[in-house]
């Protein structure tokens, strides 16, 4: 009997949504619950720590355009293209049929929730149709003895019922392949913001030939004046 009440417990804890969820606006927290009452997928993973400021991070994350063009001169693949909207939030886009648009909800030090909508095209991931998706992002980061360092969860609803199903026994695969994923754009966001505080004018001249003037004045106010 004790085992039995402890798996419900267990249970019902990990049906509470998460603690953040109560300080959100109501209407982003409508969103957020409706997101985790049908929920397809929830992973949470930590990446490995970057040798990179946590001032610096806070600026690439407070302008994506930025960050977007930054990281195509990288030339880190695929190739994102990222747009502000008038309320606020931000797209991206990779030109092949990977798109997303993130709003920011909640904003503390060293935490930040996004609500995420992306869409992969027919074909853009192997599958016969378009594939939609809202997500719940959590974001913790912080700057550690050994560098800049975050904590992700996220929890994922799909566009359809039917592809829920026919991915649940691929879980592990997909968590793998995400915190990969995670992992792969964390590092390299980490790695031009550690060359930008070091070498920052190396970034400039690209950054003109892209003809954006908006990034351009952007990199010159946050890395080249002090």
């Amino acid at each position: 009997m004790r085992a039995v009440i402890f798996v419900f417990l267990a249970v019902l804890a990990q049906a509470q949504p998460p603690a953040f969820v109560d300080q959100l606006p109501p209407a982003a927290r409508a969103e957020a619950l409706d997101i985790l009452n049908r929920v397809d997928f929830a992973f949470e993973t930590r990446t490995q720590p970057k040798h990179v400021r946590l001032a610096t991070m806070e600026k690439l994350f407070d302008h994506p355009r930025l960050s977007a063009a930054m990281w195509r001169h990288c030339q880190f693949v695929p190739s994102f293209y990222a747009f502000i909207h008038p309320d606020g939030a931000w797209s991206i886009d990779d030109a092949h049929g990977l798109k997303g648009t993130l709003r920011l909800v909640y904003q503390r030090p060293g935490h930040r929730v996004y609500l995420v909508e992306g869409v992969a095209e027919k074909g853009r991931l192997k599958t016969p149709f378009a594939v939609g998706a809202k997500m719940l992002t959590s974001y913790r980061y912080w700057e550690g003895k050994d560098g800049f360092e975050t904590y992700l969860q996220t929890w994922t609803a799909l566009d359809s019922a039917l592809l829920g199903a026919v991915s649940r026994p691929f879980r592990g695969y997909i968590k793998h392949r995400q915190d990969e994923f995670i992992a792969y754009i964390n590092g390299n966001v980490a790695t031009f913001g550690e060359f930008a505080d070091l070498s920052p004018r190396d970034f400039q001249a690209p950054l003109k030939r892209d003809g954006d003037a908006i990034v351009l004045r952007d990199f010159e106010i946050l890395f080249l004046r002090k």
